[in-house]
């Protein structure tokens, strides 16, 4: 068997080229990668087909009117963004070599996810290794899984459905789902309100919030009272789901925990079912594969730390 160094592709292939490829696939064809790279459309396609004739193989089928990815075109689109995120480390990776921990920590985050225990943890480590920096992304779930498989950020937290991705992951907190209406919905104020009030009733939700989805719980509620099928509003934050609550575009689901000081403020008021509500546990996943700098060993040894001595009830947030 040939060792790693001794195959020839490495040493031939402009990796140049799978920068461009993966800009061609992420843009969505040569013309807006082009215009990206700040390069001529004709130095993109010869780029394009000098990487095709290394592998020799199709990696895009485009025309005048069409644009995909082959099936070997994801494979190597893939494994060229984990390439990428793999050489984005090195800067953090060297600089972490001090005494003083230092280096990057990247986290990626849905969007409703308000922790007290992660927020405790966040500034512990910070009152104890000042020098480090960081930087949060706000994303749908999916997205977040993404970002952490490819090898982007140091970890995520997020809603997880399965855990098909091989990535590493632990229940960080579990919340409850219930059902609000704005201050100009006709139940607002009310009490003792019966649950048939609610049926044909518009809703808004998560992009998540489907009957096979990680928010299936709240689906499968939302059918069982009756509401109007479909969504009459979707957004991936929850601050906008919030806003069309507020706005009584329709009545929507949120975390009881992160709802409760808009209902104690007059802009947001609980309607029935009060009990039994949906459960949603929200995960921490890392990649396995990834090479962690001192700072990121760091936080993820105390995040787990925390959550090891503190029990699922304490961080169940009702």
């Amino acid at each position: 068997m040939l060792r790693k160094y001794e195959q020839r592709l490495p040493w031939q292939l402009d990796w140049n080229l799978l920068r461009t490829f993966m800009v061609v696939v992420d843009e969505g064809g040569i013309t807006p990668a082009a215009n990206f790279l700040g390069l001529k459309q004709p130095t993109i396609s010869a780029a394009l087909m000098r990487l095709e004739d290394s592998f020799g193989c199709k990696l895009i089928n485009r025309s005048p009117t069409h644009f995909s990815v082959t099936p070997r075109g994801q494979v190597l689109y893939a494994e060229a963004r984990s390439v990428f995120g793999t050489v984005s480390q090195l800067p953090n990776l060297m600089s972490g070599l001090d005494d003083e921990v230092s280096g990057h920590i990247s986290i990626a985050v849905a969007s409703h996810v308000v922790s007290s225990h992660f927020d405790a943890v966040l500034e512990q480590f910070n009152a104890h290794h000042p020098q480090v920096t960081y930087s949060f992304l706000t994303l749908e779930s999916a997205e977040v899984l993404a970002d952490v498989q490819q090898n982007r950020v140091t970890l995520g937290v997020c809603l997880l459905e399965d855990n098909s991705r091989k990535l590493d992951q632990r229940i960080l907190y579990r919340e409850y789902f219930g059902f609000y209406c704005g201050p100009k919905h006709r139940l607002f104020g009310r009490k003792d309100i019966p649950v048939s009030e609610l049926r044909d009733e518009y809703a808004v939700s998560f992009e998540t919030d489907e009957t096979t989805g990680p928010l299936f719980g709240v689906a499968a509620l939302r059918v069982q009272l009756g509401l109007q099928p479909g969504l009459k509003g979707i957004s991936s934050s929850l601050l906008e789901v919030r806003r069309m609550i507020i706005s009584n575009i329709g009545i929507g689901a949120l975390p009881v925990h992160v709802a409760r000081r808009d209902v104690a403020q007059g802009l947001l008021w609980q309607l029935p079912p009060y009990t039994a509500l949906p459960a949603i546990d929200i995960h921490v996943v890392t990649n396995p594969k990834r090479t962690m700098n001192r700072a990121e060993v760091g936080i993820l040894s105390l995040l787990q730390t925390t959550l090891e001595e503190t029990s699922l009830s304490a961080r169940t947030y009702s």
